[in-house]
């Protein structure tokens, strides 16, 4: 069973590990989708829930809405799962073409963009309120007075519970944190972190979440993938990464002693650090699904977890 934590600057007792469901879908165009995909997507929220999970990770870009929409229909069909789970969604990503066929890619945190978003996620939800709303990417052009007053209404109206921000630089976050309000106070700093992308770690990301109480929410903890199980990477992977047939056979080493998986290491990896990292996990296989809320049950070693860092690193520490 999947051990919890408390998310901090919350009352929110969630589940160690989160679930992803970025791949509900099966795909990130809406065009694609089946029947059988959702059909698909609707069975691995309820492993994913029977399994232990009580965290679920969403965004409005996820397939353009059909997650949210997928994630809607298990609780439209199940509504008293909603008092077991937990719901997190981001906003602020906008595809080019939207709304105008002129429109460009771009970030948009204007407050009349974060409360429509945060409206129309509610509406494929099927719930009355999202429990952590996160900030997807930094908009240059943020105004923290601007998206504290959309925080500010969005929770004065019950539609949020807490806040939260997704792929910011120490200086963005300091950035926000001067619009001095409470509200502002985000919860969670959603970051990309895995053996093989450490700057959450080495660019001083983990040391602000715990000065500033922010639980970290680690997506792609296994590299997208590269760190699964029995996974065969391509040349391009290990030209992409030039260490990974060195973190493999360190993972493998660990995960032999210990008679668990290499994916099983790799996330336990993550769950060592004192940030209170919580690793976002995207399978939608069931056996997957399962199979990785056993990181919660290794602890490893100081020695095991710089014996990782050093196979990732490559080079010695300094």
């Amino acid at each position: 069973m999947v051990k919890t934590r408390v998310i901090q600057n919350t009352d929110l007792e969630v589940s160690s590990l989160a679930y992803g469901c970025w791949r509900l879908a099966g795909t990130w165009d809406k065009k694609k989708v089946s029947s059988e995909n959702l059909d698909h997507g609707v069975r691995a929220v309820l492993t994913a829930i029977d399994a232990g999970y009580t965290l679920f990770d969403h965004a409005d870009i996820y397939c353009s809405g059909i997650a949210e929409t997928i994630f809607g229909q298990v609780l439209s069909e199940n509504p008293s799962l909603r008092d077991r789970i937990f719901i997190a969604s981001k906003c602020g990503i906008r595809f080019p073409g939207n709304p105008n066929p002129t429109s460009p890619q771009r970030y948009d945190f204007s407050a009349e963009h974060i409360i429509k978003s945060c409206e129309e996620s509610l509406l494929r939800l099927n719930t009355d309120v999202i429990d952590l709303y996160q900030l997807h990417r930094p908009d240059y052009l943020m105004n923290p007075a601007e998206v504290a007053n959309a925080f500010e209404q969005l929770h004065k109206q019950g539609k949020v519970r807490f806040f939260g921000i997704s792929n910011f630089s120490p200086s963005q976050v300091d950035l926000l944190s001067r619009a001095h309000s409470a509200i502002c106070c985000t919860s969670v700093h959603q970051i990309e972190i895995s053996l093989m992308q450490r700057y959450a770690l080495e660019e001083g990301i983990l040391d602000q979440c715990m000065l500033k109480k922010m639980t970290p929410l680690a997506w792609s903890p296994l590299a997208g993938g590269v760190l699964g199980d029995d996974y065969q990477p391509s040349e391009e992977q290990f030209k992409k990464y030039p260490t990974l047939k060195e973190t493999h056979r360190v993972l493998d080493k660990i995960a032999k002693e210990h008679d668990t998986t290499r994916s099983i290491v790799a996330l336990a990896w993550l769950l060592k650090h004192p940030a209170g990292i919580i690793p976002i996990v995207g399978s939608v296989n069931p056996n997957r699904i399962y199979h990785l809320t056993n990181a919660d049950d290794l602890d490893l070693s100081r020695e095991e977890w710089y014996s990782l860092l050093l196979a990732a690193r490559g080079i010695p520490l300094p």
